[in-house]
This record gives structure tokens, sequence and C-alpha cells, in this order.
């Protein structure tokens, strides 16, 4: 019988998300193909420096227990080459990470893969694959690689921040601040404030989530923060969606336009998205995060 990846979130990465791939990388932007692959080669037996997206991975692959069946897969999905493909494998099982799977493209835009991975979700440091994996309906950011990395004060929690409208939510309500500005948003969602708001990108990711907090057994637990620029009264229509959707967030934090970087840095996740380039800018200084291209601000 064939392998089947069903019940498990399945989490597509790309090397340099994964790994620190930045010297490396200068000779493939260069678009010196071989020179990248020779010194990836000549790097084999070398384990690659853990990248901004390490910590979560590490996390989500400690929720797979001997005691039941895996829960999380983490697939590699990547623009290298298979012979750099090689070295991703070894400095994986260096730190330990079961990662058994991945797909090399050699410069060719691997987001197609996706589908037949039933990913949920798609990290990646290239922009264009960021966004046709959002048009294919799959939750995708775009990783900062200069980012802060994770802290290591909370092994055994994996904490995740996401933003509110165009990420967890759709962007209706952000085609009305847009639009026609703040007073009108505010008055728009306190007349809504009993309907719930269409899902976003990530509303998946964040249910599979939950799942993973309910599972049974394991040292591993999932905390996770509602991050928005809404402030009273847009509140109550974020809170209550999510009441609709039986999904709970363990901390919400309204800001009210306030900058995020700071707060974030006192939650202590593993991962930020946000749809918003700004956002993101500040948060990064602080924290893992990546940029979630969907919705009107990004058109």
């Amino acid at each position: 019988m064939a392998a089947n990846l069903d019940g498990q979130l399945v989490v597509a990465i790309s090397s340099r998300a994964l790994f620190d791939f930045e010297e490396e990388n200068q000779l493939f932007e260069a678009g010196d193909d071989r020179a990248y692959m020779a010194l990836q080669e000549s790097r084999l037996d070398l384990p690659a420096k853990p990248g901004v997206a390490f910590s979560l991975v590490n996390k989500l692959l400690a929720f797979n227990t001997p005691e039941q069946p895996p829960q999380v897969e983490i697939v590699v999905l990547s623009r290298n080459d298979p012979v750099s493909g090689m070295r991703v494998f070894r400095s994986a099982a260096h730190y330990g990470l079961g990662i058994q799977r991945g797909v090399f493209t050699r410069g060719e835009s691997p987001w197609r893969y996706l589908r037949p991975l039933k990913a949920q979700l798609f990290l990646s440091t290239n922009e264009a694959d960021v966004r046709s994996a959002l048009a294919a309906g799959v939750a995708a950011a775009r990783v900062l690689p200069l980012s802060a990395r994770a802290s290591a004060e909370h092994p055994f929690e994996l904490r995740i921040a996401f933003d509110g409208d165009a990420v967890l939510f759709s962007d209706e309500a952000e085609q009305v601040f847009q639009r026609d500005g703040l007073s009108a948003f505010q008055s728009h969602e306190t007349t809504h404030a009993n309907t719930p708001l269409a899902a976003g990108p990530f509303k998946p990711v964040l249910q599979a989530l939950q799942r993973l907090q309910q599972s049974p057994g394991g040292p591993m637990r999932v905390r996770t923060a509602l991050v928005t620029a809404r402030s009273a009264p847009a509140h109550e229509r974020a809170i209550r969606t999510l009441m609709n959707w039986q999904i709970e967030v363990d901390e919400a934090m309204f800001l009210g336009g306030l900058a995020k970087g700071e707060f974030l840095r006192e939650f202590e996740p593993d991962f930020f998205f946000d749809d918003q380039a700004g956002h993101i800018a500040n948060a990064a200084a602080h924290v893992p995060a990546g940029h979630v291209a969907s919705g009107i601000s990004n058109r």
C-alpha cells in the first residue's frame, strides 16, 4: 500500500527558510549555478546553521511521539538542486529533525508540488513562490532570512502569533479601511459585530494547531496569539468570529496601530505571520517573521 500523509499537519519549507544558507545564496543569486552546487557539495559534512524557521520546525516535529501515529510531516520543498539537497538532509539529521521527504527543483518554482503533498502551510524566502501558493489556496508566507531567531525559553511550547485581517480572516474589513478610513472601518465592524468574518488563508493552520493542542500524550503544548492593529470597538467581531469557528487563541492583542514588534518580543513566538510589510519589518527585529502576501494591501 502506498504511503500517505492523511490526517497530518503537512508543512512544506524551503531549505533557506529552514537553514542559514545566506552565504551560499550569494552565488545562487549571482546566477552561478555550478559554483553554488560545488560549494554545497564541498560542505556536505558541514551542518548548516539553523535558519529563521528552524525553531518552528523543530517544535512541530516534537509533537510526533513513538506512542502514536505521526501528527506532523515536514517536507523540504526547494529550488535547490539534488546535490545541495543532500546537504539539507544531512543537516536535518545532524540536528535530529525527522525530515524524510524533499523535492528539489534546481531553480524552477516548486510550489506546484504543494497539491500532491496536501500541504497546509508553505514557508519560503521566494516571494513569487509564496504568492503562487496563496493563489492556489495554500497558506504561505515569505520568510525574512535576516529575522531575529526564536527564543529558547519555551522548549516544550510551540508559540505562534497571527495577524487577523487578510491572515486569519478575509480582507473584507481591511478593504473598508483602505477605501473609507478608520471611522468607516470602526462603524462597519460595530454594525457587523455578530456577523462572522470569512476565513483568511491561515484559518486551516490555526485549526490544525488547535488539534495538536488537544491531542493526547507527549510533552509539547501550543500557545497562540492574535496580534492585530484593531482596537475597540472593532475587537468584538474578531473575537466573535473565532468563537463561531470554535477556535480558541490564548492571547489577543488589540493594538490600535501601535508597532507590534515589542509586544511580539514579550510573547516570544517561534513565528509571526502578518500581511503588512511594515508590520513584518518591525517584527523581524525581534522575532522570526513571515510576510503573507494576501489581501488588498498586497495587490
